[in-house]
């Protein structure tokens, strides 16, 4: 049974091996571009959006149908013919000369309903791209965090095998060693999780880029230097104003705002006359009578007329359409207001926690340099018998804390540089 688990093992790994491949941030983002489902869907709506304008357009052209009656009568009392049969046929066309504008405003709503499908597709694709790079970044330091244990894993064994040599050279208690060993198998506890980290993160980057449950994903080596962790950033002020010109929801609003626009305009015309103009061509037929053809030729009757309609009273329907385009105006802008709130509020978070992170960077550079001489020392002194293993196993664990806090400034610090080029530039730049 354990050699067909075994066997079932090698065979599963061998199968992910096969499927690997290493992914940078562009790939994920290309592959997103042509595969993510709800991206699809976008550009989908904004083919709805170019029909719906299409058609609108159509509304200036006029109007043609072909119509055809029969019946059929009974009269069982009737003095002659009791029964009958009639028939009609006619073209008729309708075109619309005036309408108070909402033709003209309908094709202008059409056409902003288009640009705004458009901008929903373009800032689904920037939420995707950004929503990758905290995945993407989050999984690049869960990758360089297991380097840490491992390097503690490999700390803390060594100092369990020279516990052990002491303790059996009777220079250590078996309390002492059996902390030691304790101190080891904690290391690779932390290992274990920080493994099953990286391996919740590769499965959030898969989730995203909706691959099958065959596919497996690995992310390419990318080394950041200290410069570029302790970057300058430009002022705070400068980015929010290169964020609010190019910020796509924000754009969206502004043609919302003009769409509420043109629906108040289009609700007021509900007071307006409307001018149409009609033509038509029709003909018959009744039995028992004349001959088809000689009906039909004789019945042919032409007409032409210019309708007229001026609304006087409409139970307030005009009244109450244009009171709620006027609130879904008012409605836009507050919108607006909150996206630029919004924005503000995310520009200065990030600035926050970018500085706040190059802090805690620079802190963490000396605390881990301090910490690995502090190690280095507290080992030679257990080694000579000068130190307990409460000291050193303080020692220890005071620098893998230390050499954690370091990667996750440096990580958070890079996401922040990234996020604040971002909202300058709607571009994120990854090797």
């Amino acid at each position: 049974m354990n050699k067909i688990v075994l066997l079932s093992s090698v065979l599963i790994g061998c199968s992910f091996a096969t499927h690997a491949r290493e992914w940078s941030y562009n790939d994920c983002v290309e592959w997103a571009k042509e595969h993510n489902i709800s991206l699809r869907q976008s550009i989908l709506n904004e083919q709805i959006a170019g029909v719906d304008e299409e058609e609108s357009k159509a509304a200036w052209q006029p109007s043609l149908d072909f119509a055809t009656t029969h019946g059929y009568s009974n009269a069982p009392w009737g003095e002659n013919n009791k029964n009958s049969y009639t028939s009609s046929y006619g073209l008729n066309a309708r075109w619309t000369v005036w309408n108070g504008g909402v033709r003209e405003n309908n094709i202008k709503k059409s056409q902003l309903q288009s640009a705004i499908s458009k901008l929903s597709t373009t800032d689904k694709l920037q939420s995707i791209e950004v929503d990758m790079l905290g995945v993407y970044v989050n999984l690049l330091y869960a990758k360089e965090a297991i380097s840490i244990y491992e390097e503690a894993v490999e700390l803390s064994k060594a100092q369990a095998d020279r516990a052990r040599q002491l303790m059996e050279a009777g220079r250590l208690s078996k309390v002492d060693y059996a902390q030691l060993e304790s101190q080891y198998e904690q290391d690779r506890y932390a290992l274990v999780n920080a493994q099953a980290t990286y391996d919740t993160r590769r499965m959030e980057l898969k989730k995203l880029l909706e691959l099958g449950i065959n596919d497996t994903i690995a992310v390419k080596n990318l080394e950041w230097t200290r410069d570029e962790v302790l970057a300058m950033v430009p002022p705070m002020d400068e980015s929010y104003r290169m964020a609010a010109a190019i910020d796509v929801p924000l754009q969206i609003n502004e043609l919302e705002i003009d769409d509420a626009d043109l629906d108040v305009k289009v609700a007021k015309a509900g007071r307006m006359p409307d001018i149409s103009l009609t033509a038509g061509v029709g003909t018959g037929y009744s039995a028992p009578g004349d001959a088809f053809a000689t009906q039909i030729k004789r019945c042919v009757s032409e007409s032409v007329g210019l309708t007229l309609s001026i609304p006087i009273l409409d139970n307030k329907k005009t009244k109450s359409a244009v009171a709620r385009a006027n609130i879904q105006r008012l409605n836009a802008q507050l919108d607006r207001e909150a996206r630029e709130t919004e924005l503000a509020q995310q520009v200065e978070s990030w600035y926050i926690d970018l500085q706040s992170a190059q802090s805690r960077y620079i802190a963490g550079e000396q605390q881990v340099s301090s910490t690995e001489l502090s190690n280095e020392l507290v080992n030679e002194q257990f080694n000579l018998g000068l130190v307990n293993t409460v000291e050193l196993m303080t020692a220890h664990n005071n620098m893998l804390e230390a050499r954690h806090s370091l990667l996750q400034a440096k990580y958070m610090a890079m996401l922040g540089h990234k996020m604040i080029e971002y909202y300058r530039t709607s571009n994120i730049n990854m090797p």
